[in-house]
């Protein structure tokens, strides 16, 4: 049974620290960070060891096998780090960070992120679901229209299906308002 086209968002955009893993990769991550041997996580300078939520490598990896576009809008202050742990870590064998259409990884608002992965692949803001730890990003739903999806303890299935049903009354309900 094929997907849809209304039935998914077009895009799904995710926050990075404590929404895909249980860290802030600019004050709990020490450079150098490198893959480790016996599990898909990174190892810091001292040691510490960081991966995925559980549920995240097969979200994404589900979103992808279903043709729909993954993003990544996190305004870390350190970019550098954070690609370099999408680098090292994996999803279905390969880098994580290969499974991302777009990547706005920088200090900056969340409505910039958004008005620029708006701009670089043409989708509506109703067509886009973001995941985030933080409830002051919610402004781009109220500001842009992007369905707002508050993550408490990472991105789990329950929390995507939910989001998944969430999204679609509110484009029913954006649809008919407009």
């Amino acid at each position: 049974m094929g997907r849809s086209e209304e039935s998914f968002p077009k895009i799904v955009v995710f926050d990075l620290d404590y929404t895909l893993w249980p860290c802030w990769c600019d004050t709990h991550i020490s450079p150098p960070v490198t893959r480790s041997k016996d599990e898909n996580a990174i190892v810091d300078r001292y040691g510490s060891t960081m991966a995925f939520y559980k549920d995240v490598p097969e979200i994404i990896a589900h979103l992808k096998q279903n043709g729909i576009k993954v993003a990544a809008a996190s305004r870390t202050c350190a970019p550098d780090v954070a690609k370099k742990m999408l680098s090292l870590l994996h999803i279905d064998g390969t880098r994580a960070i290969d499974h991302f259409d777009v990547l706005e990884i920088y200090p900056g608002s969340k409505i910039t992120h958004f008005n620029f992965i708006q701009k670089q692949t043409g989708f509506e803001y109703h067509d886009m679901v973001f995941f985030d730890d933080e409830t002051r990003n919610k402004e781009v739903e109220h500001r842009l229209g992007v369905k707002f999806m508050f993550v408490s303890e990472g991105v789990t299935w329950k929390l995507y299906h939910q989001a998944i049903e969430a999204w679609r009354d509110h484009k029913r309900h954006w649809v008919t308002s407009n």
